[in-house]
């Protein structure tokens, strides 16, 4: 573990008083967050899709342009510890949701496991069933919901 994190800060913190550093850390690499998500307003229902924005890469589900994704997304959205209560369709495995919601970190999280690579061998990251925001055109979006959740 890098020296500029505290031991075990995601038991001994809130969100709010993570570092920088400490806040990146707790992400397990999922990749989920960066799932394209379409919003019905007649419904308001949340439509989660296996379409990942174009900015991840699907293999490794890290940002190809991490430092420039609000550039490059105008509608990338930040995760800040006032949010992670506000986007419940986080999954639940999500490090951050289960920090704030007063949960221990799953066994796999890299930050337990020293494995990166876990989370995908989990299955739990996009890997192998996500497909890019490139390849599929607008009109067809609809087509790749994988979970409808309220709002």
């Amino acid at each position: 573990m890098p020296s500029t994190l505290r031991e075990r800060f995601w038991e001994n913190y809130s969100l709010d008083e993570l570092t920088p550093q400490e806040w990146e850390a707790l992400c397990d690499g999922c990749g989920q967050c960066c799932l394209l998500k379409l919003h019905d307003d007649e419904t308001q229902e949340l439509a989660i899709l296996n379409v990942a924005c174009r900015l991840l890469d699907i293999q490794s589900c890290q940002c190809s342009d991490y430092a420039n994704r609000f550039d490059s997304v105008p509608d990338c959205t930040q995760l800040t510890p006032a949010l992670v209560k506000e986007f419940t369709w986080l999954p639940q495995t999500c490090g951050y949701r289960r920090v704030a919601e007063g949960r221990k970190l799953a066994g796999w999280h890299p930050l337990l496991s020293n494995d990166a690579e876990r989370v995908h061998r989990k299955g739990i990251s996009v890997r192998g069933f996500a497909v890019s925001q490139d390849e599929v055109p607008e009109g067809r979006l609809e087509e790749h919901i994988i979970a409808v959740l309220p709002m």
